[in-house]
């Protein structure tokens, strides 16, 4: 079973997708509302994949990702956003996120991240 950890300032946001990995048979490990969350529970649980918001209050995604990326060059982070334009970001290509799903989201689109990422 694929482990994950669940990272978004909105607390809805969090039990809405938690709810739909559980149904896609993820085990979600922990859950966490901003960077500085996402990188000590990575660093905790070294989960298979996360999945980050970019935009949070304090510590967003971006910090998130470059320094989950520190500490493992080659951890899966799938970035969960509802900035239509995430995927200009050119620091997002630089530090080689594994996928973008864009807000909000459906259970097809979640399920085919987990294929191209895990099957590919």
């Amino acid at each position: 079973m694929v482990n994950c950890i669940v990272v978004d300032d909105d607390q809805s946001i969090v039990d809405v997708f938690c709810e739909l990995l559980n149904l896609i048979g993820l085990d979600v490990l922990a859950k966490g509302t901003d960077g500085q969350d996402a990188v000590k529970l990575y660093e905790k649980y070294h989960p298979d994949l996360i999945f980050v918001d970019l935009i949070m209050p304090r510590y967003d995604g971006f910090y998130a990702i470059e320094n989950i990326k520190d500490v493992d060059p080659n951890a899966k982070i799938v970035v969960i956003t509802g900035d239509i334009k995430a995927c200009e970001f050119n620091l997002l290509d630089s530090l080689k996120v594994t996928a973008i799903i864009y807000k909000p989201f459906d259970m097809h689109t979640v399920k085919q991240v987990l294929v191209d990422t895990f099957l590919a």
